[in-house]
């Protein structure tokens, strides 16, 4: 939970696929905007079609978000990134890093969710860092393979069996290259946020932790934000 928030139970939510498909292609516009819409010499692009697949995204609809990115449909878009920082309750950092094409209606959609927080300067208490998931095949040692890889560190499988590896920055793109003739099945590769000092669970009540995941769910629901980092540990 300390690199990134994932909200419990989001399967069961009616309208999660849609949810899912929006950041999807937020992403997938974004990557080829930036790089270009080969994902062969684009490997956002390419990491973000696979994610898409994945989910099971229509092949029109992944199309149109490439072309929409790369100039090439008439219904071409520009999104920006906008990075929002601060404090869930109880002073657990955030990071929300958000996709928009209107950055004046993100601003105030964020505002309305710190209500309960505090929009402030953390980022000194994150380091941006490259994340790569992966899952293990036949056995592999996953200690191993990120040593191998050249990844800075792991973090164990979560319960869905997912193993998160941690690069520099620079290194994302060669790490996730390297990691499957090691054993590992890259799921997303991406760069992002890891909080320096996270604060445990075990130290919230059960009402605060109720509080602040009500707070986190609440960033999730917004259209506009893609990865909400969290300096929080089981």
């Amino acid at each position: 939970m300390g690199a990134q928030w994932k909200a419990k139970g989001k399967a069961l939510v009616a309208d999660a696929k849609g949810k899912l498909f929006g950041k999807l292609v937020k992403e997938i516009t974004v990557a080829a905007r930036l790089g270009g819409g080969d994902p062969a010499s684009n490997s956002r692009l390419r990491m973000a079609i696979e994610a898409a697949r994945k989910a099971s995204m229509p092949k029109d609809t992944l199309d149109r978000a490439v072309k929409k990115g790369s100039g090439a449909g008439a219904d071409a878009v520009n999104y920006s990134t906008v990075l929002f920082e601060g404090y869930a309750p109880h002073r657990v950092p955030v990071m929300v890093e958000c996709l928009t094409d209107n950055p004046n209606r993100t601003a105030p959609n964020m505002r309305v969710c710190f209500r309960k927080g505090q929009l402030t300067a953390v980022a000194w208490d994150f380091d941006h860092v490259g994340m790569v998931e992966g899952e293990p095949e036949n056995g592999a040692d996953v200690e191993l393979a990120a040593i191998e890889a050249g990844a800075q560190d792991f973090e164990p499988a979560d319960e869905e069996g997912v193993t998160l590896f941690i690069t520099e920055p620079g290194d994302l793109d060669t790490v996730a290259k390297a990691l499957p003739a090691q054993g590992i099945k890259v799921l997303s590769a991406k760069l992002g946020y890891k909080a320096k000092n996270p604060v445990s669970m075990a130290s919230l009540s059960a009402e605060e932790q109720e509080e602040v995941q009500s707070f986190l769910a609440g960033l999730d629901n917004d259209d506009d934000v893609q990865h909400v980092y969290v300096g929080l540990v089981d």
